[in-house]
Formats: C-alpha cells, structure tokens, sequence
C-alpha cells in the first residue's frame, strides 16, 4: 500500500457529485468510501454536492450550493449553481489540487468551472446510462433530452480524464459521442471484510436473524424500485414461482415504481412471502439481507457496473442477470453469476433449476465471492496513485 504523508500535495481533492446522503445509490456509495479511504492515506478530499434539508455528518470538508427536489425522482434534488451567488466565489477561493465529479450535470460543471478558473486537472466518471434516466423525467418534452446529452458530452471533452467502472461500459460511452481516452478503475465493497468465520455458517446464522426459513430459496433485489432497473420483470417472476418452490423475497430501497410495486404484490396474494422493507441505510443490517439470501435478481439493462451485484458477492449471494447487459460482462454463467433472457418465464425457470441444486448454488456463490469482491480501501489506493499521476503531469 502506497503511503501518501510524505510526499502529499498541500491543497484540497475535490469530490464533486450531484448526490449525497441522505439519498442513497451506488454513485453515492462509491462518493462516500473516496472521502473516507482518502482521508485515511493522508489527503484532504473535499465534497461539492447540491444542498439538502437532512444534514448528514460527515468528516470532511463539505461544499452545498442551492438545489430543489426533482418530483420524478424523489428523494433526488438537482443543484441550481446559478441561483447560488456564494458557491462560485467559495469554489474561486478554494485551493483545490484536483477535481473528481462523478457526475455530469450541476456538480460536473461546476468541476469544470474550477478547472478553467484554477487550472487543476479534471477527472469525470461515467457512473450511469444518463440518456435512460433523462428519457424518465423528461418524457412530456422528449426534445429536451438530446440537448442535455449535448451538455454531458460537452462535460465529458472538458476533463482530463475519463474513467469508466468496467470495460464494457466503453460501448454505451461512445454510443453518446465521446471519443476520447477512457481509463477503468473498478468500484470496491465495503462489504468485503464482513464475513467473520465459515461463509456457510455465516449465511444459515443471518437467515436465522432475519427470519427466513431454512427450507426456503431466500430472494433478493437492493437498488431503486424504478422500471429501468427491470423491478416489474422480479414481481413476474415471483408470481410465476408459486406452486413451484418455496421461497422468500425482499426487496430493499425505493422508487417512483415503489407502490406500484407493493399494489401488483398484494394483488397476487403474494404479501405473505414477499416484504417490501424500503430503504436500509444502515451498512450492517444491510449486508445480513445480502448474508441471509441465496440468489440476488437483477434484471436490469439500465445499469453499467451496479455495486450491488459485487455486495451480494462479498455476502456469498450470486447474481442472475441479462445476457448482453453492460452489468453481465463480470459474469460467467453458472461459475461466478447466473444469466438469462429478459422473460419472467425463464427468469423463473432458472430460479428453480438452481433452487434444486445446492452444490450448483454453493459453487457459484464461492465463485462470485472469490472473482467480483475488491475492498474500496484497495481500490482507492489505486485512485489515489492515479489522481498524483495526474497531478505530476498537470504541473510540469
């Protein structure tokens, strides 16, 4: 492991993401274990992030600027720098070393102001298929979607860098215009070191706790409850189950689709098996849901390199997901993951199939814990090797 104290920049590393606790997602995850594991080697990050009536503390610098509640994604709020007179002036003000903005939007630009204003290097992460959201909130006035793409992509030619959390993410990249350079750098678990003894014994103890029977496939899905995510798809799929094998589902997080969701549940006669628990922002209570299930249903073509697919490794809990999904490139099937076509049926099938073959789900699960979990403390050991590379270069 590097060690950072001795020939550390003087200044601040700016983190700057248009999410942040209380909201809760995978980008915002991956902000808050930067700040963390940076602090830890030593250096100084520093957070831009729009403003939000919840304060949540936290052991680092942090900059707001005004936001307002975005109605079609709540809980997200979207920054209006613009209506900010004090944040260009604290930005000005600011000895930032670097910039990293893991997004495109109200915090990316403002990371390109700094960058123009202050001349330090600026590094953009590709987190999300941004043009699938944009075609959600914007679908009474479709025409707004290409011109934000514009800025986005406009975004992205402004850094220095641009770094994508797997390779296959590459393709949805340059589907958007970008032509430049890309850099991959990997998303890490907290997840990892959580495991304390046998694995086996670890997981029958957390489905004890949780209350899941032992002679029950425990089912899984963590993340927003929108329709991108493919939540309709697990509901179809539940319903198919009936009658076939015993199981218990969870669902953990919220959404726009959230109480469509519970309605099409309750419909089905499903509520005695299946539990809608909401968000879990409690790091350890959720990782003995990931403990205490046996498969984990994502469904989704939405998502590039989703966290939760590599938090449910880190817990002994397999993936199935979409044949041809960016997510599915870290999957081999039937060694570290499960795949599938996008069809309850043979979502259902599946499920079955593996439900009927402990030594198949035993193996694959120690594959996807052996293959998929990386540690944030090692990954951003590497993040911050990178960010003084870049720094070197920009100074020279």
């Amino acid at each position: 492991m590097a060690d950072y104290n001795n020939d550390k920049p003087k200044g601040l590393f700016g983190i700057f993401n248009d999410s942040f606790p209380p909201i809760l997602d995978g980008v915002t995850l991956t902000v808050e274990n930067y700040v963390h594991w940076l602090k830890k080697k030593g250096l100084s990050p520093c957070v831009v992030t729009p403003w939000n009536p919840v304060a949540t503390p936290i052991d680092c610098e942090v900059m707001k600027y005004f936001s307002l509640p975005i109605q079609s994604r709540k809980p997200y709020r979207y920054g209006y720098p613009k209506l900010d007179p004090y944040i260009w002036k604290k930005l000005r003000n600011t000895d930032f070393k670097l910039v990293h903005a893991h997004c495109p939007f109200s915090s990316g630009r403002l990371g390109v102001y700094v960058k123009k204003k202050s001349g330090v290097p600026l590094i953009g992460t590709f987190h999300s298929k941004y043009r699938d959201d944009l075609r959600h909130s914007f679908k009474y006035v479709p025409w707004m979607v290409d011109i934000i793409m514009k800025r986005i992509l406009d975004f992205f030619n402004s850094c220095d860098e641009v770094w994508i959390p797997q390779a296959h993410v590459e393709e949805t990249v340059r589907e958007y215009g970008y032509k430049g350079p890309l850099t991959v750098v990997e998303n890490g678990n907290d997840f990892a070191t959580m495991v304390h003894g046998d694995l086996i014994d670890f997981k029958v103890q957390a489905k004890k706790e949780i209350g899941i029977p032992a002679d029950q496939i425990a089912l899984l899905f963590v993340g927003q409850h929108i329709l991108e995510k493919g939540i309709d798809i697990v509901v179809e799929t539940l319903k198919l189950l009936g009658g076939k094998v015993k199981y218990h589902m969870n669902f953990i997080g919220t959404g726009y689709a959230f109480d469509d969701i519970k309605r099409s549940i309750e419909e089905a006669g499903l509520s005695d098996r299946v539990k809608l628990n909401g968000v879990i922002s409690d790091r350890e209570a959720l990782s003995r849901y990931y403990a205490a299930s046996d498969l984990f249903l994502f469904p989704s073509f939405y998502d590039n390199a989703p966290l939760v697919i590599r938090e449910a490794a880190a817990m002994g809990t397999p993936s199935i997901l979409l044949e041809g999904s960016t997510a599915s490139e870290v999957i081999k099937d039937g060694v570290n993951g499960f795949l599938t076509a996008k069809d309850p049926e043979k979502f259902a099938d599946l499920v079955c199939r593996i439900a009927s073959d402990h030594e198949l789900l035993k193996r694959v699960a120690k594959g996807a814990r052996d293959t998929l979990v990386r540690s944030w403390e090692d990954v951003v050991d590497e993040v911050a090797d990178r960010y003084q590379s870049l720094i070197r270069r920009t100074n020279r």
